[in-house]
């Protein structure tokens, strides 16, 4: 069995390929390239707290309220080099998180959430133009539930027995890319592109919601397309064309654009913060 597509298979001794081993899998997904997407800027967007404690009182503010906050994020990802990248923001550059937010509490779930979306990434008025602009997102599956249980920073993947009434449910969707979309990201936030091997155990830099991305992305096979739709792999992907090593790739915004586009390493980062 090979990872390669048969139009992009080069070997003149081609795999065996065994038995059917695909049963009780949700359908394929096609990932389309980095270079297939556009990125711009857009004005800041200054975050509503100014410290953790300051956002967890107005979470306990929401609760008296409302009752339980829901707060929705996505999981982006597209490919470069045939390994999958998930699209995810970097604020101050400190800590990382998912395009998304919390609900308002009349909101309903899905379009509430597209709303939270296009605040945080569409385009603003005629800033570009062509396919791809203000394309509706494609909401997918729920790939994982975090409940809160106090007016605390920890959120887990199960909900603890002698938890009642939890403070907040925050769900990741799959959010299926289009083959072109255009996607601005506000002056003081970054929007990178992170290869799933990076986030993969790496709790120490992306905290343990965002690491376990790549255990949750799992259940899924994977077709690479380049530019011209071609299948040009397949899961689990295959050694990158020229020995080049997938890493994360800053796509937009920021104001320092010494790292030509690249991610300044774990090294210069203090383990990240997490909501």
């Amino acid at each position: 069995m090979s990872a390669v597509s048969p139009i992009s298979l080069q070997s003149s001794r081609p795999p065996i390929i065994p038995e059917p081993f695909s049963a009780n899998q949700p359908k394929t997904i096609r990932l389309y390239p980095l270079s297939n997407y556009t990125f711009g800027t857009k004005e800041t967007q200054p975050e509503e707290d100014p410290s953790v404690l300051a956002r967890l009182k107005r979470l306990e503010e929401h609760y008296e309220q409302y009752g339980m906050r829901r707060t929705c994020e996505g999981v982006l990802v597209c490919h470069e080099h045939n390994h999958p990248h998930v699209l995810m923001l970097q604020i101050a550059n400190a800590f990382f998180k998912l395009p998304g937010d919390y609900l308002q509490h009349s909101d309903d779930e899905i379009e509430g959430f597209k709303s939270r979306l296009n605040e945080r990434l569409a385009p603003v008025g005629s800033q570009f133009t062509g396919e791809g602009v203000n394309e509706d997102w494609e909401v997918g599956d729920t790939l994982a539930q975090w409940w809160r249980p106090n007016f605390e920073t920890f959120m887990y993947p199960f909900l603890p027995g002698h938890v009642t009434r939890p403070k907040e449910c925050k769900k990741l969707y799959f959010l299926q890319l289009p083959k072109k979309k255009v996607l601005s990201v506000p002056k003081n936030m970054k929007l990178l592109a992170v290869p799933l091997f990076e986030l993969y155990d790496n709790t120490a830099r992306y905290g343990p919601q965002l690491s376990a991305i790549p255990h949750l992305l799992s259940r899924y096979n994977f077709e690479f397309v380049d530019e011209d739709d071609n299948v040009v792999a397949v899961t689990p992907g295959h050694q990158a064309a020229n020995g080049v090593l997938p890493r994360s790739k800053v796509l937009a915004g920021g104001e320092d654009t010494t790292t030509n586009g690249q991610d300044i390493g774990m090294d210069e980062f203090a383990p990240g913060d997490q909501e």
